[in-house]
């Protein structure tokens, strides 16, 4: 299974592809979706869903896991925030791929054991559970690589729950 994981952010969206077969999980690309800092909202939005529609063309995802943050500092970084979500999620529909969507709280959770993880706790313990040595990987995409291991391992364990009720 190919998962792309997406974190929003007008200025810098994260993303971060992995793929998961027989039980070896592998880093195939991350990075960030950075439109120009002194674009226009409309442009910066054009500019991440068309990066984002590159992305899914180019890596061909099964299936997509972004970042739903329930919780904004203000109303106005919100409402961007619900933009640029919307710009990530035109991009999937029009792919016509499977959306999963995760909070921060459950991502964090996943990958450290603690939903309350700050950022840099994130970052490393994404770096060492897909053994990424690029000291340099920017937090957007740690947070990205840190929605789609959250995702792959839901979906592992739902199947192993699946699995068992058959046996």
């Amino acid at each position: 299974m190919r998962v792309l994981g997406i974190d929003p952010s007008s200025r810098a969206t994260g993303y971060g592809l992995i793929e998961s077969r027989g039980g070896v999980t592998t880093v195939l690309a991350y990075g960030a979706v950075k439109p120009p800092a002194k674009a226009a909202l409309p442009a910066r939005l054009l500019a991440i869903k068309s990066g984002i529609s590159s992305l899914i063309a180019l890596h061909r995802p099964d299936e997509i896991a972004v970042e739903n943050p329930f919780l904004a500092k203000n109303i106005k970084t919100a409402l961007i925030l619900g933009q640029v979500r919307g710009a990530v999620l035109i991009a999937v529909a029009e792919a016509s791929l499977s959306l999963f969507e995760y909070s921060p709280l459950e991502i964090k959770k996943a990958v450290t054991g603690y939903g309350q993880a700050e950022k840099e706790q994130v970052g490393a313990m994404i770096r060492t559970l897909l053994g990424i040595e690029d000291a340099a990987m920017g937090e957007d995409a740690a947070d990205a690589l840190a929605c789609a291991l959250c995702h792959l391992n839901t979906r592992l364990f739902l199947r192993m729950v699946e699995e068992s009720k058959i046996r």
